[in-house]
C-alpha cells in the first residue's frame, strides 16, 4: 500500500509538471514555409540552420533550399550558414530569404566546455582545427589530424608502427611522472584516449590551451583539453556519403651496411671473429624485412532528418599492413547519433560509438639484439642464409659463434602477438527548456573497454621458443567508466547587456579488472592455445581489480557589454578517490576578460581594421595522472606459492604514504597559468592574426621518489614535491590571399616554448634511459634549473689522429677522463615548432600543401652505438668504412673497438622541415549524375611525408623511443621508422 501510494503520488506529480510545461509554451503558432537562396547567384542553399530565436526549435534547409517549421507568431527566425552572414527576420507563413556570402569567420560558433560561444566573443586561448581535408589524407587518428595545425600544440609520431600512438603536448611538458596527454572530450564525454574514433566521423575540433578555458574541466585539464564534436544529421538534408582510399607506404630512408668482404675486413681487424674464406653475400636483410605497406580505408555514412527527428549513422573498416613484415593495425568502427525534438520544450539525444581494433607490437628499442628489429636488420651479416642449413624449419643462428638473432626471427616473436580491444561509448541526454532562456541538460554515459593480449611462440622456429619448448600468454582486462552530468544554463540579453550563467555537477565512477596467465612446454606446438601448455607459471598467472571515482561541481558566468567588454569566470571543485582524504578536494578557479577596441567610437573611422581585441586570463587546473587507484594507501603484496611445498611467505606492506618522508598528504598536482593575447582582423577579414603569451607554473608535482636502500620494504613512494615552469609565445595567421574563380588561402602557426624544472625536494636528481648495454649508463638527467630531458655525458672533441680514440674533454683539468667530466651535451626541447598550409582552388580542382617541422631540438642517436660502435662481431653501416686505421689519419670516425661512452658524438641536430602532405582533388557534379542520385564524385591523390629537410643521419627525425614521456625525449634507439605514403581515394555523395 505504501509503495502504491508513492507511485500514484509520483505519477500525479509528473502529470502536473508536464501540464505546467505545456501551458508555459502554449502560445499562438504558425506554420512557416520558405526557401533560402544565395543573394548573388540565386542558387538554393542546402543545410542552412533556421532557429526560432531564444529557443532550441530549429530546422535545416533541404537540397532545394526549402524548409518548413512551426514557430510562435511574432517570433524572430535566425538564419545561419557557414560562409554566409547571419540574418534575422520575423516569422511569416511564406518566406524567401537571401543570404550574403561572408568572409567574416568571427561569426562562427565554436564549442567550449559545457557550451558554445561566437568566435568574436571568445576571451580565452582556443585553437580551431579545420576538418575539411581529413578525408583526403591517410589520417588514422586525431593526433595526425591536428599535427602542425594549431599554435602551441606539439604533435609528433614517436614511431611509424601501424596504429602507433601520437605524442600530443599542449604548451609544453606539464607533468614529470604523469601523463602529458591532453584531456579528450568527445560530444561532452571526457575520455583518456581517442584511438577508437574514426576521423571521418569528426566535424569540429577545438583545443582549449590556457587555464582560463580549460579550468571548467578542473582536475583533468592541466594538459589542455581537446573538444571533439562528431557528425549529426540535419533536417531536410538526406545524404549518403561513401569514402574509399588505398595507401601505399614505403620507408622514408634506408641505411647502407657492410657487404661480406667489408665485414670480413672489419672482423679481421678487430679480432672479434675469424671468418672463413670464400664467403659471399647471400641475404639482403632490408629486402627480407621491409616491404611496401598497404592501407585500405572504407567509410560509409547516412544522415537525414526533419523538424523533429535527425539521425547520423556511420561505419567503416580500416586495415594497414606495416612496412616491417608482420606488423599490422585493423579497426572496425560504427557511429550513431540521433536527436529527437519530443516536445517543444524537450529534446533527447542518443549518441553511440563502437570500435574494434587490434594490432601487434613490433620489437623496437631495447629488445632482443639491443635496439630490436630495426638495428638487427643492420647488425646481421649478409653472408648468412635465412634458414638453418641443418634444420630448415628453424631460423639460422650460425653467425660465426656470435649471439645474434636475425631480424626475421625477431619479427617472428612478434608475429603471433595480438593486442585486441573493443570499445563502446554510449550517451543518452535530455535537454529541457523551462523557458526560452533557461535550460537543463542531463546526460548519462558509459565508456566500456575490453582488451585481450595474446602471445605465442612455437617450440621450433625461434630460439626463445625452443628454450621454453613453446610459450604463450593471455592477458585480459575490462574497464567501465560511468559519467552522469547535469548542467543548468540561463542566458538573457537586455539592451546592450548579455549574460549567460551555467552551473552543474559531474559524477564519474570507474571499475577495472584483469586476469593473466602464462604457459610453456607445449606437447604439440601446432595448437596455439594455453590448453595445450603443460606448464603454467606460478608467478605469471593471476588477477586484479580496482576502482576510482570523481565527484565534481562547476559553474561559469559570461558577461558581454555591447560587444566591447567581455568577462568570463569559471569555478570547479573536484574530489578524487585516488588522493588521501585530507587532500582529496581541489578547487580550480579561472577568470578571463577581453576588450574589443574595434567597437569603440574612437575606432569608427579606422575602416581597415575589422576586429581588434585584447584578452587576458588567469586560472588553475589539476592533474592526478600517473597515480594508481590506491596510491595513498599501504597495501600488502601477495605472492602465490605452490600448495604442495611446505613454505611460509611473509610479504610486509609497502609504505604507501604513511611515512615521515611525506611532506603533506597526497594531493592534487596544480598548474597555474596566465595568458595575454591579441586577435586582429583586417582587409575585410581576409587577414586574421592571433598572438598569445603564456606563463605556466606547475606545483606539488606528483613524483615517484626513490627511497634510500634499506630504508623500508618499498623502493619508491608517490609524493608531491616538485615545481616546473613553461612559458612561451604563439603566432597564428590566416589569410585569404586571392578570391574569385581562383582562390588561395594560407594558414601559418609557430610556437615558442621554454621549459624549466624549478624545484625538487627529496630526490634532487633523476637519471633515466640506459641505452647501450656495453656503456650501461643513463643518458638523460633531470635536475632543477634546467629543461626536462637533457642529455648527459662526455663532450667529444673528435678523433685523436695518433690513437684513433675519441677524445673526451677533461673538464676538471685532472688529466684523465672520469665521471667528474660528465656534463650536459644536448637538449631535446625544440626552440619552436611550426606548420604552414596553403590551399588553392580553381573551378573543380583543389590543391593543399602542408609543411610542418621543428627547430633547435637535439636527438641522441643511440642506434649509432649499435651500428657504428664496432665493439663486437655485429655488422655495421658503411659509415665505419671511414674509421681510423693508421696513426696520423684525419677522420671523424674512431677506430674499431674505441672507448665508447655516452657523449656528444652521438648527439645530432633534430631540426627538420617536412612536406607533410600534398593533396590534389577534383569534384565532379554534372547534371547527368544528379539524375541517378549522385550529387558529387571527388577523386583525389595525396602524398604524405613526401620530403624532409634535416641534418639528422638517422632514419627519421620525428622520433622518441620513450613515446610521450615528459622526462625522456628525443631518443632514437632502433625506433620503427616513419613511412612515405601515397594515397588514391574517392568520395561520393548521394
Amino acid at each position: 500500500m505504501i509503495y502504491f501510494t508513492r507511485k500514484v503520488t509520483f505519477s500525479i506529480g509528473l502529470i502536473f509538471l508536464c501540464t505546467w510545461l505545456n501551458s508555459v509554451f502554449a502560445q499562438d503558432r504558425i506554420q512557416v514555409s520558405g526557401r533560402v537562396l544565395d543573394a548573388q547567384d540565386q542558387k538554393p542553399l542546402t543545410g542552412v540552420t533556421i532557429t526560432q530565436k531564444g529557443t532550441s526549435n530549429a530546422v535545416s534547409s533541404n537540397g532545394d533550399g526549402r524548409f518548413q517549421m512551426s514557430a510562435v507568431q511574432g517570433s524572430i527566425l535566425q538564419f545561419s550558414f557557414v560562409g554566409y552572414d547571419n540574418k534575422e527576420l520575423p516569422a511569416n507563413s511564406t518566406m524567401t530569404v537571401q543570404l550574403n556570402a561572408s568572409t567574416n569567420v568571427l561569426e562562427d560558433v565554436i564549442v567550449i566546455g559545457y557550451g558554445a560561444v561566437k568566435r568574436k566573443d571568445v576571451t580565452t586561448a582556443i585553437s580551431s582545427v579545420s576538418t575539411k581535408d581529413l578525408e583526403k589524407r591517410p589520417v588514422v587518428s586525431l593526433g595526425q589530424a591536428i599535427q602542425g595545425k594549431a599554435a602551441g600544440v606539439s604533435v609528433i609520431q614517436p614511431n611509424g608502427a601501424p596504429g602507433g600512438e601520437m605524442s600530443i603536448k599542449v604548451r609544453g611538458t606539464t607533468s614529470f611522472n604523469g601523463s602529458n596527454d591532453p584531456l579528450y572530450v568527445v560530444d561532452g564525454l571526457p575520455v583518456e584516449d581517442i584511438k577508437f574514433l574514426s576521423p571521418s566521423d569528426i566535424t569540429d575540433i577545438q583545443i582549449l590551451k590556457d587555464a582560463s578555458s580549460a579550468a571548467i574541466y578542473g582536475s583533468r585539464g592541466a594538459n589542455g583539453v581537446i573538444l571533439v564534436t562528431t557528425k549529426s544529421g540535419k533536417a531536410g538534408e538526406a545524404k549518403i556519403t561513401l569514402g574509399a582510399q588505398a595507401t601505399a607506404n614505403v620507408v622514408n630512408n634506408t641505411v647502407k651496411v657492410l657487404n661480406t668482404a667489408q665485414y670480413k675486413e672489419l672482423m679481421d681487424e678487430t679480432g672479434y671473429g675469424k671468418l672463413p674464406e670464400g664467403l659471399t653475400d647471400q641475404t639482403d636483410w632490408f629486402k627480407e624485412t621491409y616491404k611496401t605497406g598497404v592501407q585500405q580505408n572504407y567509410q560509409l555514412s547516412i544522415s537525414d532528418g526533419n523538424e523533429k527527428l535527425r539521425y547520423y549513422l556511420g561505419g567503416g573498416y580500416l586495415t594497414e599492413k606495416g612496412t616491417l613484415q608482420g606488423s599490422f593495425f585493423r579497426r572496425y568502427n560504427f557511429k550513431a547519433n540521433i536527436d529527437n525534438q519530443v516536445k517543444r520544450w524537450m529534446k533527447v539525444n542518443a549518441n553511440l560509438s563502437y570500435a574494434d581494433y587490434n594490432t601487434n607490437g613490433i620489437i623496437s628499442g631495447n629488445g632482443s639484439n639491443r635496439g630490436g628489429v630495426v638495428t638487427s636488420i643492420i647488425n646481421t651479416p649478409t653472408y648468412a642464409p635465412i634458414w638453418d642449413p641443418l634444420f630448415p624449419d628453424r631460423y639460422n643462428t650460425n653467425f660465426n659463434g656470435l649471439n645474434i638473432n636475425s631480424p626475421l626471427e625477431n619479427l617472428e616473436r612478434t608475429k603471433n602477438n595480438n593486442n585486441r580491444e573493443n570499445r563502446l561509448l554510449a550517451t543518452g541526454s535530455v535537454l529541457i527548456s523551462f523557458m526560452p532562456n533557461l535550460t537543463w541538460k542531463s546526460s548519462f554515459s558509459m565508456d566500456r573497454r575490453s582488451g585481450v593480449l595474446t602471445t605465442f611462440l612455437d617450440p621450433w622456429i625461434t630460439q626463445q621458443g625452443r628454450n621454453q619448448f613453446g610459450e604463450a600468454s593471455d592477458v585480459r582486462n575490462t574497464n567501465t567508466v560511468l559519467t552522469w552530468d547535469n548542467v543548468l544554463t540561463y542566458s538573457r540579453s537586455f539592451g546592450k547587456h548579455s549574460l549567460e550563467a551555467m552551473a552543474g555537477s559531474s559524477w564519474t565512477d570507474s571499475k577495472y579488472s584483469n586476469s593473466y596467465i602464462y604457459g610453456s612446454n607445449y606437447a604439440n606446438g601446432i595448437i596455439q592455445t594455453l590448453n595445450a601448455a603443460n606448464k603454467i607459471s606460478w608467478n605469471g598467472t593471476g588477477s586484479g581489480a580496482s576502482n576510482w571515482a570523481i565527484l565534481s561541481y562547476f559553474a561559469r558566468a559570461m558577461y558581454n557589454y555591447d560587444g566591447k567588454y567581455l568577462v568570463t569566470a569559471n569555478m570547479r571543485a573536484d574530489g578524487s578517490s585516488k588522493l588521501s582524504p585530507s587532500g582529496r578536494w581541489g578547487y580550480f578557479p579561472s577568470v578571463s576578460a577581453a576588450w574589443r577596441l574595434s567597437a569603440e567610437d574612437f575606432m569608427k573611422d579606422v575602416d581597415w581594421i575589422n576586429d581588434f581585441k585584447i584578452r587576458g586570463g588567469w586560472g588553475q587546473t589539476g592533474n592526478q595522472s600517473g597515480l594508481g587507484d590506491y596510491s595513498y594507501l599501504s597495501f600488502n603484496v601477495i605472492q602465490r606459492l605452490p600448495w604442495f611445498e611446505d613454505k611460509y611467505q611473509y610479504s610486509p606492506p609497502n609504505i604507501g604514504n604513511s611515512t615521515t618522508l611525506r611532506a603533506t598528504d597526497l594531493k592534487w598536482e596544480t598548474t597555474t597559468q596566465a595568458n595575454v593575447g591579441i586577435d586582429f582582423s583586417t582587409l575585410n577579414n581576409r587577414l586574421n592574426l592571433t598572438l598569445d603569451y603564456y606563463h605556466k607554473k606547475t606545483t606539488d608535482m606528483l613524483m615517484e621518489v626513490s627511497l634510500p636502500t634499506g630504508s623500508s620494504s618499498a623502493s619508491t613512494i608517490k609524493r608531491n614535491e616538485g615545481e616546473m615552469t613553461n612559458k612561451g609565445f604563439e603566432i597564428g595567421i590566416n589569410s585569404k590571399n586571392l578570391t574569385g574563380d581562383f582562390t588561395w588561402n594560407t594558414d601559418f602557426n609557430i610556437s615558442f616554448n621554454k621549459n624549466r624544472l624549478d624545484k625538487l625536494v627529496f630526490t634532487k636528481i633523476y637519471n633515466d634511459a640506459v641505452t647501450n648495454n656495453l656503456v650501461n649508463a643513463t643518458v638523460v638527467r633531470n635536475e632543477p634549473g634546467r629543461p626536462l630531458g637533457g642529455f648527459y655525458g662526455y663532450i667529444s672533441d673528435g678523433v685523436n689522429p695518433e690513437t684513433g680514440e675519441l677524445m673526451y674533454r677533461d673538464l676538471n683539468g685532472d688529466g684523465k677522463t672520469s665521471p667528474s667530466d660528465l656534463t650536459y651535451i644536448g637538449d631535446p626541447n625544440p626552440k619552436f615548432v611550426y606548420g604552414l598550409t596553403n590551399s588553392f582552388s580553381w573551378k573543380n580542382f583543389d590543391l593543399s600543401i602542408f609543411l610542418q617541422g621543428t627547430y633547435g631540438n637535439d636527438i641522441f642517436n643511440a642506434s649509432r652505438m649499435e651500428t657504428e660502435g664496432m665493439y663486437d662481431g655485429r655488422n655495421q653501416t658503411t659509415v665505419v668504412l671511414d674509421r681510423w686505421r693508421v696513426p696520423g689519419q684525419i677522420t671523424h670516425v674512431p677506430k674499431a673497438g674505441f672507448d665508447i661512452k655516452n657523449s656528444s658524438y652521438f648527439v645530432e641536430d633534430g631540426s627538420y622541415l617536412r612536406v607533410k602532405n600534398i593533396s590534389l582533388g577534383y569534384s565532379i557534379a554534372p547534371e547527368g549524375l544528379k539524375k541517378i542520385g549522385i550529387q558529387k564524385i571527388q577523386p583525389y591523390f595525396s602524398a604524405s611525408n613526401l620530403f624532409t629537410l634535416t641534418k639528422y643521419s638517422g632514419m627519421d627525425p620525428e622520433v622518441n623511443q620513450w613515446g610521450n614521456s615528459g622526462r625522456v625525449q628525443g631518443l632514437d634507439w632502433g625506433t620503427y621508422p616513419q613511412n612515405r605514403s601515397f594515397v588514391l581515394g574517392v568520395n561520393v555523395e548521394f
